[in-house]
């Protein structure tokens, strides 16, 4: 019997989680099916409820719906607590449970994909929405030095660093960014969406810093060719996408995927 998986958001089309969950299927013997589905912006409940009466046994979720997901769960795994925010749901008879993968994407990628250390490195997050809120958990997990959360409104940062109060992260505006460094600036910000540049400066990059942006498929955006210019090592979110997708079936399937081929695959475009 073949089970049933897919990715919702709105919108859809673009996602590549279908392409990714059917290469982990096809590499390691599992037998799925995964689709994209397209839900109305007021009707995710409706849309999920709908899903499950198919037999469907889980579902990645993206943009607009990770925090609607937070609260269809009825279970939530220790990470999703602390993020506020669910990207994956497996359905197990009436219970649904509730994850968040994306910090561990966004971790392991920078350590293992690209041999990055975040432990005692001074680390920049641009952004505190929806993205921001899934990586903060993991990010702190590394023990940098430092982590600022760097937003227009100081308000929406702070509401994010009192989550991990006795951490070392803290809050300030794209303002307050003057004459630091950073070992490590991640790009959480929908500026690349539109091609348009995050409110950061040259001087922001340390010597040999990792910029990265969690974007994916827009080539070297505005932030990243900023960052190049500085003599940053550049990385888009390719390799974050497939690690948070490998989390996710392990989740659902307990079988640990390797993700190097599909690195490659979604780099070639």
């Amino acid at each position: 019997m073949t089970d049933l998986y897919a990715v919702i958001g709105n919108p859809i089309a673009h996602s590549k989680s279908p392409l990714i969950h059917t290469a982990f299927a096809r590499d390691f013997h599992q037998d799925i099916s995964y689709e994209r589905i397209l839900a109305p912006l007021d009707k995710f409940r409706e849309t999920v409820d709908a899903f499950r009466l198919r037999g469907a046994r889980g579902a990645n979720v993206t943009v607009p719906f990770k925090f609607e997901a937070y609260e269809y769960a009825t279970k939530l795994t220790e990470r999703a607590k602390a993020s506020g925010a669910v990207n994956t749901l497996r359905f197990d008879g009436g219970e649904i449970l509730g994850d968040n993968t994306d910090g561990i994407g966004l971790t392991r990628d920078i350590i293992e994909n690209l041999g990055v250390q975040i432990a005692d490195a001074r680390v920049l997050l641009l952004g505190a929405g929806g993205a921001a809120f899934g990586v903060v958990g993991a990010l702190l997990e590394q023990r940098p030095s430092t982590l600022a959360i760097a937003n227009r409104t100081h308000e929406k940062a702070a509401k994010l660093v009192a989550k991990y109060s006795d951490s070392v992260a803290y809050a300030i505006t794209f303002a307050d960014l003057l004459r630091q460094q950073f070992d490590i600036v991640v790009n959480a910000t929908s500026a690349s969406l539109s091609d348009e540049l995050p409110l950061i400066s040259p001087s922001n990059f340390a010597p040999n810093s990792l910029a990265y942006d969690m974007m994916y498929g827009k080539g070297d955006t505005a932030f990243l060719q900023l960052a190049k210019r500085t003599g940053a090592r550049a990385a888009d979110g390719v390799g974050m996408l497939a690690e948070q997708a490998a989390e996710a079936f392990f989740l659902w399937r307990g079988v640990r995927v390797k993700t190097a081929s599909v690195i490659t695959m979604l780099s070639q475009g």
